[in-house]
């Protein structure tokens, strides 16, 4: 994802998670790109077994961050290695460093096929106290971040997502295609989306983010709809929050999050929800 850039202020530090595979690879790659528009600092997370010995794990995580030190623009990538569950530890180092983005690749964290996203990285989604980026490995990491998906549907927490959505915009001068997701033929649920993407369409208009919207009947499922608009744009990213609408159709087939993350092969960001007042938006 390259292409140079609004200037945005000063973020915290990015936490990667990284365990040799090719998918933390690309993450550490995505992150320093990302890091050194922010100008924040990486911190590159191993979480090891039990009795792992450090010495060689820590020779070639040092060896690769040498590697790459030439591409650093006034950053530091340190790292540091961890004991336990990957997902529990990540969320925490992610806490500890006050971070403003975590980023996992989806396939080393999981140790299952390339296809699947596997347990870690969708509880480590759950467990996280700051937003979340999630690569897959198969994404094509050479294009620009020119366009960001974000849904807008009826559930009161939806709208706070667009907050993180408009800093990465600003970062990498995209555009946001706001999505309307009619989920329901009942006119005061389909007002309130209508209320929602309004709400969201001036904040960005006050922000100076580009943005366009579509408003689309969901069909399949929220979620499912939702990537194939995003795959219709050729998008580079989609925006969500970590809790959304539960309509039958999406229980069926797990939850909207889980199902976003399992199916999607565009980088997922997910934002936990905060407690708000109905009328008031938190970006």
């Amino acid at each position: 994802m390259s292409r140079q850039t609004n200037t945005v202020q000063k973020m915290n530090k990015v936490v990667v998670g990284f365990d040799f595979s090719s998918g933390s690879a690309y993450a550490v790659d995505l992150a320093i790109d990302i890091a050194n528009r922010w100008q924040s600092d990486i911190k590159l997370v191993y979480v090891k077994e039990k009795n792992e010995d450090e010495t060689p794990i820590r020779a070639e995580i040092e060896r690769r961050n040498a590697g790459v030190a030439h591409l650093l623009k006034g950053i530091r990538l340190d790292y540091v290695l961890r004991q336990g569950n990957p997902a529990e530890q990540l969320a925490k180092q992610a806490e500890e460093d006050d971070a403003s983005l975590l980023i996992v690749g989806t396939h080393g964290m999981s140790g299952m096929k390339k296809n699947l996203l596997g347990h870690n990285t969708f509880k480590t989604v759950e467990l996280s106290p700051v937003p979340v980026l999630m690569v897959r490995e198969d994404f094509n990491f050479n294009k620009s971040l020119d366009t960001i998906v974000v849904p807008i549907d009826s559930s009161d927490n939806t709208r706070q997502k667009a907050g993180q959505a408009a800093t990465f915009a600003k970062t990498f001068g995209s555009t946001i295609h706001l999505l309307g997701l009619y989920t329901s033929t009942a006119k005061d649920v389909r007002a309130i989306v209508n209320k929602y993407i309004s709400m969201v369409q001036r904040h960005f208009e006050k922000t100076g983010v580009q943005y366009q919207t579509k408003f689309i009947e969901v069909g399949k499922n929220v979620s499912l709809d939702t990537i194939d608009y995003a795959n219709s744009v050729n998008a580079d990213m989609i925006a969500i929050m970590t809790e959304q609408e539960s309509s039958l159709s999406n229980l069926i087939m797990g939850t909207y999050a889980q199902q976003m993350l399992t199916n999607s092969k565009i980088p997922v960001l997910t934002v936990r929800p905060r407690r708000v007042l109905a009328d008031t938006v938190t970006y």
